[in-house]
């Protein structure tokens, strides 16, 4: 029998569902941002698994870094290893949940959509201090970089209900993260792509990504 529940620790808040006695123990470790972070929330998030969400502060940064394997976040720990980067930790987890694709080629085009959109992502200067040059560089991106992106995703999405295959995948959950805070910057981004803005919505409906949006910390990105 799986039993699901939710225990508030002084490090984070764990949401579980317990499987068995093989089950990893997993620990999320990220700032407390949706961020590069939030991708692998989902994926926890929608298949009930047990995972301890530890933010830590940007204040704190300087004094945690060291101990980070290669320096950087989030790294997620289960057992005794540690798998540094974002996407690398999320495919791990796409498919020990069953969200990776139904085959191969299936796996192959989610990750292909996923790298397609991180690439864009990374376009964008997230740790610029100067306000100007930043405002300047995002609205250019998105005046004339995100149209392109868009047609793309939205020509290959079609009339399909998800992105890859006849189920959810990842790659319909990094579309919904990465758009959440493309839409952030400028609302009527997808506006000339409902079929795009309809893929969001979906993703939003489904029961456990909705009661995590619903309970999760309201950070800025």
């Amino acid at each position: 029998m799986e039993m699901e529940g939710l225990l508030s620790t002084e490090e984070g808040t764990t949401y579980h569902r317990t499987r068995g006695p093989t089950m990893p123990q997993y620990k999320l470790t990220y700032f407390n941002l949706r961020g590069r972070a939030e991708i692998s929330r989902y994926l926890f998030a929608y298949s009930g698994t047990k995972y301890e969400d530890h933010r830590i502060e940007a204040a704190d940064w300087p004094k945690i870094k060291p101990t980070i394997p290669f320096g950087k976040l989030p790294i997620l720990e289960l057992d005794g290893v540690i798998i540094h980067q974002s996407l690398a930790i999320a495919r791990y987890l796409a498919r020990e949940t069953g969200l990776a694709g139904q085959t191969p080629v299936e796996q192959a085009l989610a990750d292909a959509i996923v790298d397609t959109i991180d690439d864009f992502m990374t376009l964008f200067p997230w740790a610029e201090k100067n306000q100007d040059v930043r405002k300047k560089a995002f609205d250019d991106i998105l005046t004339n970089k995100a149209p392109e992106l868009l047609k793309d995703l939205d020509t290959f999405l079609g009339d399909n209900t998800w992105l890859v295959g006849k189920s959810v995948t990842w790659a319909d959950f990094y579309w919904e993260v990465c758009s959440t805070t493309l839409l952030s910057c400028k609302p009527d981004l997808a506006d000339k792509h409902p079929r795009l803005r309809a893929l969001r919505d979906r993703v939003q409906a489904l029961p456990a990504i909705a009661a995590w949006i619903q309970k999760r910390p309201q950070t800025v990105m």
